[in-house]
């Protein structure tokens, strides 16, 4: 347990600068927990008591909606999850799902917040997080809304190359309808998609197994919605 505090603090500390002291007091009060992909982190409408460190992984952010659930982002470590929540609400707002095998470091809450007292360059890289994380979020909202099918099937295509996976070569993480409910189309809308860009040129696809071809074409089409 004590190796893996270390790892995880030192992922904060690459960021930030924390004192030896405040190491110790990160690495005696957490619990590092393994899960699987399809296992629940976090649920919608629970009681948030600990931030919650993603060291390993790649995770779905998604909230039950009045109708149905609506996936948000898909968002891969190192990284934070539910700090709005977990530091505002204290009511968890959205669930998380593990998309891939995750480990997940749970920190105790009051700790975490004593170190951001203490610690004014910690404090300054939270907040710039959470500053990119609003931003990206009004990116996405905007480009849901205002883009077509193809251009947010090629936004989703060009993030797990440059954000998620950093390949041109990649196996999708997540279903075609899951795809679709993360960009607002159908399943049928995006199979059809998939199969243009692959007629096309843009991209090679066998089963899951995506390789892009043209990412210029297909950054142009994303521009141009």
């Amino acid at each position: 347990m004590k190796n893996e505090c270390i790892d995880c603090a030192c992922v904060m500390k690459s960021s930030s600068t924390l004192k030896n002291c405040q190491l110790e007091m990160l690495e005696n009060n957490h619990a590092v927990v393994k899960f699987r992909k399809g296992d629940s982190i976090i649920k919608q409408g629970v009681f948030s008591t600990n931030v919650i460190f993603l060291r390993k992984g790649l995770v779905k952010i998604h909230i039950t909606g009045p109708y149905r659930e609506q996936i948000v982002r898909l968002i891969k470590a190192p990284t934070y999850l539910g700090l709005p929540t977990t530091l505002g609400d204290k009511i968890n707002q959205y669930s998380v799902t593990a998309v891939l095998d995750s480990e997940v470091c749970f920190i105790d809450i009051e700790v975490f917040k004593r170190v951001l007292e203490e610690n004014r360059d910690f404090s300054s890289y939270i907040i710039m997080e959470l500053s990119k994380s609003e931003l990206e979020a009004y990116r996405r909202c905007a480009n849901r809304t205002q883009k077509q099918t193809r251009g947010k099937l090629a936004d989703v295509l060009l993030d797990f190359s440059d954000t998620i996976f950093n390949s041109d070569e990649f196996v999708l993480p997540v279903s075609q309808s899951d795809i679709g409910n993360w960009v607002d189309a159908g399943r049928e809308s995006i199979n059809r998609v998939l199969s243009e860009f692959a007629t096309d040129g843009l991209i090679e696809m066998t089963g899951r197994n995506v390789k892009i071809r043209d990412k210029k074409l297909l950054k142009m089409i994303s521009q141009n919605g």
